[in-house]
Parts: C-alpha cells; sequence; structure tokens
C-alpha cells in the first residue's frame, strides 16, 4: 500500500461504520440522547461530516459540498443554523436542534466521502508537510490536518455507535 491507499482505507472506515448505525433508525431514534446534555445520533454524525467537509476542503482550497451540492439548504429544512456551521461549541439546545432524516445524513457522508477520496487522489508524501493552518503554535500541516479529522470522525462514528446500542 501507498501513502494514498492508506489514507483512503482510513477514512473509508468513517462511512462504513456510519452506515451500519444509522441503518433502520427513525427519527426519534436519531434525535435521542441518553442525558439531558448528551449529543444525538442525528448530531454526531452531521457534525463529523461538516468537520471533515470543512477541514479539508479548507485544506485543499476548495469549495465545501455543503454548499456546493446543496446540502446546507436541504439541512436548513430540519433545522435552523448558519451554512457555516460544524457543531463546534454547540450548547445542549443547539444539539437538540440538530434534526435530519437518516438518509439525509448518509447520502451527505457519503458525497463528503466522495470528495475527501478524490482530494486524497493528489496527495504526495511532501504534501503532508505543507502548513494548512497557522492559527496554531505549531501550525497545522496537511499530515496533522488528516491525521486530527481521521481521529475526530472515528470517535463521533464510535460515540453513534454507542449511543445506537443504548436504544
Amino acid at each position: 500500500m501507498n501513502l494514498r491507499e492508506v489514507l483512503t482505507e482510513a477514512f473509508g472506515r468513517v462511512p462504513e461504520s456510519v452506515k451500519a448505525t444509522l441503518d433502520g433508525l427513525d427519527d426519534h431514534q436519531l434525535t435521542h440522547r441518553p442525558t439531558p446534555d448528551a449529543n444525538s445520533i442525528a448530531w454526531l454524525v452531521w457534525h463529523l461530516s461538516r468537520v471533515q467537509d470543512d477541514h479539508l476542503a479548507d485544506a485543499f482550497g476548495t469549495t465545501q459540498v455543503y454548499v456546493e451540492a446543496g446540502f446546507a439548504e436541504r439541512f436548513v429544512a430540519h433545522f435552523d443554523h448558519a451554512v457555516d456551521d460544524i457543531g463546534y461549541g454547540h450548547t445542549s439546545e443547539q444539539v437538540a436542534a440538530v434534526r435530519a432524516p437518516a438518509a439525509l445524513l448518509g447520502e451527505y457522508l457519503d458525497v463528503v466521502h466522495a470528495r475527501t477520496v478524490e482530494l486524497l487522489t493528489e496527495v504526495s508524501d511532501a504534501d503532508l508537510d505543507r502548513v494548512v493552518d497557522e492559527r496554531w503554535d505549531p501550525p497545522v500541516t496537511l499530515g496533522v490536518r488528516l491525521v486530527s479529522v481521521l481521529h475526530d470522525d472515528l470517535e463521533h462514528a464510535g460515540q453513534a455507535a454507542y449511543v445506537r446500542g443504548l436504544l
């Protein structure tokens, strides 16, 4: 395996896990919160997709599929939020407001994943050292950003699976 194949394989685990979690869930189950301040499956899946879309679009200098493919408008039909909202720092009330059907959540993640795979086809070893975010000390490289997004996605996918198990 080469670098691109490893990254593609790793990112491919996210939609596999999420699809298994979403399978057969209704709107009530998607918005269930085990405790009043816990995250719901709907919020976790929406958030992990938004983070991947937002962070990789920024790192590669592309437009987010959330906007480009019309998902922002489709999600706004289910809950009110700003187009640039990715869920970071959401209050308990904002988490509770995230309501979307499993089909829409899965479709968005599929399109984000397809874009991710497309972007990864161009990544070389040298690209991993390219600084993509200077707001941190030390500045964040593409390699660190990819690992960070993947880590965040897999944690949230696991949390969503756990919540499903509690149902």
